[in-house]
């Protein structure tokens, strides 16, 4: 069942190339995986993991299973996956790229986080960044050869120094298996954990290894804007919590003062440079760079104290409710482009006269991304502060993690800066020239935007909705 959440992507994708039709068949596949995927969280016992063998020494499984964790990424991931193939324009005559790399991705997404075997779980996310690569070198806009070129070096740089840090983290085991890691020693901790935080940092686009993030979303065909940023940075996050501080916790500790140095660097720089930007696309791009800085915030809290209940399902509720947040943001803009033929802030106006759904939904999506109480994201970002304070008494000193805690609630500021005065640019105010002739969206318009905004409001009125998931 669960090698079918896999598959089901991984083989319609080759049937696009091979002749089906793209547009149909990447919807049927999603729509499909989201049943197999509902299926198999609402019965995890029917759904067995799988395993298959591949090497005996050292011990390496191609195995699968759903843990709390990963339960929560496989939502994120299927929800976004449906939503992405619906969103953007495909250049006409580029169907089958277009629709197949949209599913490899998916397909290695989902892979990466249903491994129970870092080997597979390393394998999955390098193939998911093949189609990424070639998506935005061929389809992308803008300079977009250049911030193909750019994320290949800075995620091959990132994932070379991880695959060090966790070929050390396992030699220890002689396994690859999730189930077999365990503390390393501690004269090896700080070496593994400063390789895990600078490979899966990069991944994340923590600062200061973050500027192909960026321009590559903005260059980035929409649909593979919406996977990335919503789904395949979460594996890096995903990718401390399960094996850094698992294998590395002191380690983990030692390097909390930079932690907490660098994700204000994400926080409060990035969120200064996304207020200056003057396209919807890079402001959303350096807007999502920004948000990383609150996950890391609570993954530096679990460093701090690895007791500390909130922490953990502070990150994760926050990683699921930015991905989908970012993901809406990312297919709107795309909107936004094709009814005014631009994204420059200065030349935009008016839209909400002429497109008054695309300015409701993208309103709400922008209020969820900066935390809008009744929004997921607010509920995220409320159990990220509780968890910088989770383990400390008023009249003891503060820590790194308190004191981060206090600088980083500016972002909240930042973020409103940011996020309202590009929707007053964007959709208030008289009309221009670029949107005097815009049209609304349309129902077909209006599925992915439904299917993101309805998950925002769920989960940001009843985060236990996803939260119950880690007791798996």
């Amino acid at each position: 069942m669960l090698l079918a959440l896999i598959l089901i992507p991984f083989l319609a994708a080759i049937g696009i190339l091979g002749g089906l039709p793209a547009r149909l068949t990447a919807v049927i596949a999603s729509l499909a995986n989201i049943l197999v995927a509902t299926y198999a969280l609402a019965c995890p016992a029917c759904c067995d993991g799988f395993s298959l063998q591949v090497l005996a020494d050292p011990k390496i499984n191609l195995s699968l299973g759903i843990t709390g964790i990963s339960a929560i990424m496989l939502i994120l991931s299927v929800i976004v996956t449906l939503a992405a193939v619906y969103s953007g324009k495909c250049p006409e005559g580029r169907e089958k790229l277009w629709f197949s790399s949209t599913l490899f991705i998916a397909a290695g997404a989902i892979g990466a986080f249903l491994s129970t075997d870092v080997f597979f779980f390393y394998a999955f996310h390098e193939l998911a960044l093949i189609p990424t690569f070639l998506m935005i070198g061929i389809l992308g806009r803008g300079d977009r050869k250049e911030a193909a070129w750019k994320i290949t070096i800075y995620l091959a740089f990132g994932s070379i120094i991880l695959l060090a840090g966790l070929l050390m983290a396992t030699m220890h085991t002689g396994s690859f298996a999730f189930s077999d890691l365990a503390a390393i020693p501690a004269s090896e901790q700080n070496t593994v954990a400063l390789l895990l935080i600078i490979g899966f940092g990069t991944l994340v686009s923590l600062f200061p290894l973050h500027s192909w993030a960026a321009p590559a979303y903005a260059s980035a065909p929409t649909p593979v804007a919406m996977l990335h940023a919503g789904v395949m940075k979460k594996f890096g996050l995903y990718g401390l919590l399960v094996i850094g501080m698992k294998v590395a916790p002191e380690g983990m500790l030692y390097w909390l003062p930079w932690i907490c140095v660098l994700l204000l660097g994400n926080i409060i720089w990035v969120g200064l440079v996304t207020i200056n930007q003057k396209r919807l696309d890079l402001m959303l791009g350096n807007s999502s760079v920004m948000h990383m800085g609150y996950i890391f915030l609570a993954i530096a809290a679990l460093a701090a104290n690895p007791a500390n209940s909130i922490a953990e399902p502070a990150a994760i509720l926050l990683m699921f409710a930015h991905g989908i947040s970012i993901a809406l943001l990312f297919s709107l803009t795309s909107l936004v482009e094709q009814k005014a033929g631009t994204l420059e802030i200065s030349q935009l106006g008016g839209l909400a006269k002429k497109a008054p759904a695309l300015a409701f939904l993208f309103g709400l999506a922008g209020m969820a991304s900066i935390g809008l109480p009744g929004l997921a994201n607010f509920a995220g970002e409320v159990m990220v502060f509780f968890a910088g304070f989770a383990d400390w008494t008023p009249g003891e000193s503060m820590g790194w993690v308190q004191i981060t805690t206090i600088i980083a609630l500016w972002g909240v500021v930042i973020s409103a800066v940011y996020m309202l005065r590009a929707f007053r640019n964007t959709f208030q105010g008289p009309l221009v020239k670029a949107t005097e002739n815009a049209a609304d969206i349309h129902y077909c318009e209006k599925i992915p935007a439904y299917i993101l905004a309805a998950t925002l409001l769920v989960v940001g009125i009843y985060p236990k909705i996803i939260l119950q998931f880690l007791s798996l």
